[in-house]
């Protein structure tokens, strides 16, 4: 079975939800991505996949869209998982940073760093 969905989340359009209560440090799920050159993001930036990409690469010049859920999960100030990049693999792994209860929706610090605030490139209104 899945440990998630993705359904509607209201006000941010869809979004991924806990299919069972998870655990603090549980391992949610683990995401291959397809990473592009950094001389193809200009490419990328005319298509609906833009805002869906990570920076990639030991200088995050390069770009990488995750599979399964990965590229899903909404931005949160106070979000309830994590993501861990494997470069080596070309892995997203995403994982609990707090418990998480089934139905809930699971969010992450489009910061990469929880405790990073900083200004996202899109409007918060609905959001924490």
């Amino acid at each position: 079975m899945s440990f998630v969905t993705v359904k509607d989340a209201p006000g941010k359009g869809r979004g991924v939800f806990a299919q069972k209560n998870l655990k603090k440090g549980e391992v949610i799920e683990t995401c291959p991505v397809i990473v592009l050159l950094a001389e193809e993001i200009d490419a990328l930036e005319l298509t609906q996949l833009y805002n869906y990409y990570f920076a990639w690469g030991p200088d995050s010049k390069d770009a990488a869209i995750a599979l399964g859920y990965g590229s899903l999960y909404n931005h949160s100030y106070t979000p309830n998982a994590r993501y861990y990049k494997d470069l080596d693999n070309s892995l997203i792994k995403y994982v609990c940073i707090t418990d998480i209860q089934k139905d809930e929706e699971i969010t992450i610090s489009y910061n990469c760093d929880p405790e990073d605030k900083s200004p996202v490139w899109f409007d918060l209104a609905s959001q924490k």
